[in-house]
C-alpha cells in the first residue's frame, strides 16, 4: 500500500473521529503541523469513578507509511503513572503490537491487523487507563502500587489528573458524560444522546468489521486508477 493510499484512510478515519457528531468524546484530536501521519490526541476519561476522570492527558500517534497493514505507535507526551506506561511515555498494550510473532505469548486476535482501525486503538487505550493489566507491567512500581498499595496508587494519579489540566487547550471544553453528546445548539436530544459505555461495549464489534479492508481496498483501487489516467495523459 502506498503513502498517499495510507494517508488517504488516515484523512478519512480523522474526519470521523474529529465529526461532533461521531467523534469519541474521550478524545480531543488534532494534526501536528497538519501531518496526517502524526496527530495529538488528549486522553480523558469520562467513567466519573475512575480515578483519571477530569484529566487531559496529552499523548502523540505516530502512523507509518504503510498503515493499516503495520500499527501506529503511542506515546503520552507526558509520561503517566500506569502500570503499563514506560517512564518514556511509551504505551505497552497488545493492540499495538505485530501480529504473526511467533515468539509472543500475545494472543492473535488482540495483537494488530489491518482490520483495526484508530478509532479501536483509542478505544483499547482508554480501557486500559481504566482497567490496568499488571501482569505485563511496563512500570513495575506502578503495578506494585496499583495491586499491593491501591491508595499511594491513587494518590500519584490524583497528582497527575491535577497537573495534566494545566494541559487542556485553550478554549476546550472538557466534555462529561452527559454533555458530550449535546449537539452544536446545547440542547440533546434521544438520537444523539448515547450511553457512556456505548463506546467500550462495540469494542469486539468493530474488530471484526470488514468494511475496514474495503476502504483499503477502495482507496487503492482509486490510486489504481489516478495512476491509468496520469499514464494516458503521458502518451498523449
Amino acid at each position: 500500500m502506498s503513502s498517499s493510499s495510507a494517508a488517504s484512510l488516515l484523512l478519512r478515519q480523522f474526519r470521523e473521529l474529529t465529526d461532533p457528531k461521531k467523534g469519541i468524546p474521550s478524545f480531543h484530536i488534532e494534526l501536528e503541523d497538519d501531518n496526517i501521519f502524526l496527530w495529538n490526541v488528549g486522553v480523558m476519561v469520562l467513567n466519573e469513578e475512575s480515578v483519571y476522570h477530569g484529566g487531559y492527558f496529552k499523548a502523540q500517534m505516530k502512523f507509518p507509511q504503510d498503515f493499516p497493514f503495520s500499527p501506529p505507535t503511542f506515546r503520552f507526551t507526558p509520561s503517566i503513572y500506569h502500570p503499563n506506561v514506560y517512564r518514556d511515555g511509551r504505551l505497552c498494550i497488545s493492540i499495538l503490537h505485530q501480529g504473526g510473532d511467533p515468539t509472543s505469548d500475545e494472543p492473535e486476535n488482540e495483537t494488530w491487523s489491518p482490520v483495526q482501525t484508530v478509532e479501536t486503538v483509542l478505544i483499547s487505550i482508554v480501557s486500559l487507563l481504566e482497567d490496568p493489566n499488571p501482569s505485563s507491567p511496563a512500570n513495575v512500581d506502578a503495578a506494585v502500587d496499583w495491586r499491593k498499595r491501591p491508595d499511594a496508587y491513587k494518590k500519584k494519579v490524583e497528582l497527575e489528573v491535577e497537573r495534566s489540566k494545566l494541559d487542556i487547550p485553550e478554549g476546550f471544553v472538557m466534555p462529561t458524560g452527559a454533555s458530550a453528546y449535546v449537539g452544536s445548539s446545547g440542547n440533546s436530544n434521544d438520537d444523539e444522546l448515547v450511553d457512556d459505555n456505548f463506546w467500550y461495549d462495540s469494542e469486539e464489534e468493530s474488530y471484526d468489521d470488514d468494511s475496514i479492508m474495503d476502504d483499503v481496498d477502495a482507496v487503492e483501487d482509486e490510486d489504481e486508477e489516478d495512476e491509468d489516467e496520469m499514464a494516458s495523459d503521458t502518451e498523449k
